[in-house]
């Protein structure tokens, strides 16, 4: 029998993790996928540009610096404004709106570009958020992703989140969208072609113990699980994460490195 989820709970939720926390404190230490998602989709100068998801603005700062006419949503609006300030201090004009990336409030064909990284890829309809990307974007524009795979570091943190706090019944790991084939189920025949390039973001901390303790603090998702556990699971949680950067840590001079796998995808539109 086949799951009836109430996608509206499962918003508010996660808005809610979204909103705890600070997200920008991780979110600027990304900065450099938005760089190199704005050089893939070869945003240029006066091209309407859309962030979806924007977080606190790394690709709505990456075309802007491009001269693209940018607009950053997102549904927390402290996020946007924590990209306003950063736009502030690098003189750039961008435009900032408070929107939900499954009912984006722009007509069809609005945009030259829509970009988003790591941020739709957490929306809890995921074929509502791609055919809302699609419909915004122009026939012949791009719409550019980064989103985590699957067995890249993130997607293991998450499964590892999932086994001490199960998801919500039918929803879909997010990292599906770090999947080919399901970037090709979603977009379907909105999309003309769709070129997906995996590439690796390290994170860098001074160890195992810095990384759980900036993410248990600031990292949405991460503090509202540590939050939800009672004192013996949170410690098993902090165990499974420990284990897992130790094991993935690839610095050798006793800091931390942590190589993380994610999908640079660009998809033009039909």
């Amino acid at each position: 029998m086949e799951t009836l989820i109430d996608f509206d709970a499962v918003k508010r939720k996660q808005q809610s993790a979204w909103a705890s926390g600070d997200y920008a404190v991780i979110g600027t230490t990304l900065q450099i996928v938005g760089e190199s998602l704005a050089e893939a989709c070869d945003v240029g100068w006066d091209e309407r540009v859309l962030d979806v998801a924007a977080g606190n603005g790394n690709a709505s700062l990456a075309a802007a610096r491009r001269g693209c006419k940018v607009t950053s949503t997102d549904y927390v609006g402290a996020l946007l404004a924590r990209g306003a300030e950063r736009a502030r201090a690098d003189r750039l004009e961008m435009s900032f709106e408070t929107a939900d990336a499954e009912a984006l409030p722009f007509a069809n064909a609005s945009f030259d570009a829509v970009l988003s990284t790591f941020g739709v890829m957490f929306t809890p309809d995921q074929a509502k958020a791609a055919a809302e990307m699609a419909r915004v974007c122009r026939s012949g524009g791009r719409i550019g992703l980064a989103n985590w795979t699957p067995d890249g570091f993130i997607g293991q943190v998450f499964k590892t989140l999932g086994r001490h706090l199960p998801p919500p019944a039918g929803v879909q790991p997010p990292s599906r969208w770090g999947v080919v084939s399901h970037l090709e189920s979603l977009f379907g025949e909105s999309a003309a072609s769709i070129r997906a390039t995996p590439l690796m973001f390290n994170f860098r901390y001074r160890s195992a113990g810095h990384f759980i303790e900036v993410f248990r603090t600031w990292y949405g998702p991460i503090h509202k699980a540590f939050a939800a556990l009672p004192a013996e699971g949170a410690a098993a949680l902090e165990q499974d994460l420990t284990e897992l950067l130790n094991r993935m840590n690839r610095a050798g001079d006793g800091t931390l490195v942590v190589p993380s796998e994610y999908l640079e995808i660009v998809v033009t539109r039909r």
